[in-house]
């Protein structure tokens, strides 16, 4: 097989998107994501820029054509738009689109420079807008940097969606007032829920939230029509009459989306995980650091198709334990 066959799987998915994470560091410690002592990994683990703009090249080449670069907090990482430059030369030649998912507290600084090199639709995490609410949630104190940081990103013309997680109990109240802001703001946003993923501090169950009881309650206050946009992710999307923004809702837990899954991540370490609630991966950091790089990467990527599953296995539950051991900050979210 050539290196540069695209990447199909073995239930004739073809892969075209990569979740590529540069750091699992974070400068807020949300709690349904991480504990506050968490311990992160030592920077020799960690891709260079260099590698993991290796990484991007041979994915585009095995055609991958969207990247969203993710985190941890992606823009804390040192230097980081150098490689968005890098990765951006790449658009209209092979890459159709290269975003990133951010929890917004450094987006003020680097919006112009993301848009600059081709960036022009940007994720931005945000639970709530209550500012005591969002110091329990992110055990940080932030809430002004994150809405300055989405008010510069639309100034300078980036698109921005608002990635919003329901919490029952917590931020459900609020999620129709975040509905409308989002829509009269010219904001999209997707409601996602509480995914089990690695060790926190108390039960995930205790807050989980099935969003088709949030559509229910949504439905009560404003006019939702089903539409077929695709984004190139998991949400199914609707549009909110009253407001005309776009509303998406991502169903890990409720509504199985893993039949059109089209994606890949890699952690900053370089493990490929071939599906988010899996165990299945492979070393792509031991690959490009082998001394036949591109032979080994093309034979690690064609083994990361073979070993992808057909679906996650989700589940949340009292006492359960996580889907999987590893946090999302370390996978790549």
């Amino acid at each position: 097989m050539s290196c540069t066959e695209p990447l199909v799987d073995a239930f004739q998915r073809r892969i075209s998107y990569l979740r590529l994470s540069v750091t699992d560091r974070c400068d807020l410690r949300c709690s349904y994501c991480m504990p506050e002592r968490m311990t992160f990994l030592p920077k020799k683990e960690v891709l260079s820029l260099e590698e993991l703009h290796k990484l991007g090249l041979a994915f585009i080449e095995r055609g991958i054509t969207k990247i969203r670069l993710t985190g941890g907090e992606p823009l804390v990482r040192r230097d980081v738009i150098e490689l968005v430059q890098a990765l951006g030369r790449k658009l209209g030649d092979g890459l159709n689109e290269l975003t990133l998912t951010t929890n917004g507290t450094r987006l003020e600084e680097f919006a112009g420079d993301l848009f600059e090199a081709g960036v022009r639709r940007v994720n931005v995490s945000l639970d709530t807008m209550d500012g005591e609410l969002f110091e329990t949630l992110s055990r940080r104190d932030r809430l002004v940097q994150v809405l300055r940081g989405i008010a510069e990103a639309k100034r300078v013309g980036l698109n921005v969606k608002i990635n919003t997680v329901a919490l029952k109990g917590i931020n459900e109240s609020e999620i129709p007032f975040l509905v409308e802001w989002a829509g009269t703001h010219g904001h999209d946003m997707t409601l996602i829920e509480v995914m089990p993923l690695g060790e926190v501090d108390g039960e995930r169950v205790d807050h989980y939230l099935p969003l088709p009881a949030v559509r229910d309650v949504l439905e009560e206050r404003f006019t939702l029509t089903d539409i077929a946009d695709n984004t190139g992710g998991p949400a199914r999307y609707v549009r909110v009459e009253e407001t005309g923004g776009r509303l998406g809702f991502i169903t890990p837990l409720t509504n199985n989306f893993c039949a059109t899954c089209n994606r890949i991540r890699v952690t900053a370490t370089g493990q490929l995980y071939a599906c988010l609630g899996g165990a299945e991966k492979v070393d792509l950091r031991a690959a490009l650091r082998s001394d036949a790089p591109d032979a080994n990467l093309a034979a690690a990527l064609d083994e990361a198709m073979r070993i992808k599953p057909e679906k996650h296995h989700f589940r949340i539950e009292k006492g359960a334990e996580p889907a999987q051991p590893r946090h999302m900050s370390m996978t790549g979210g």
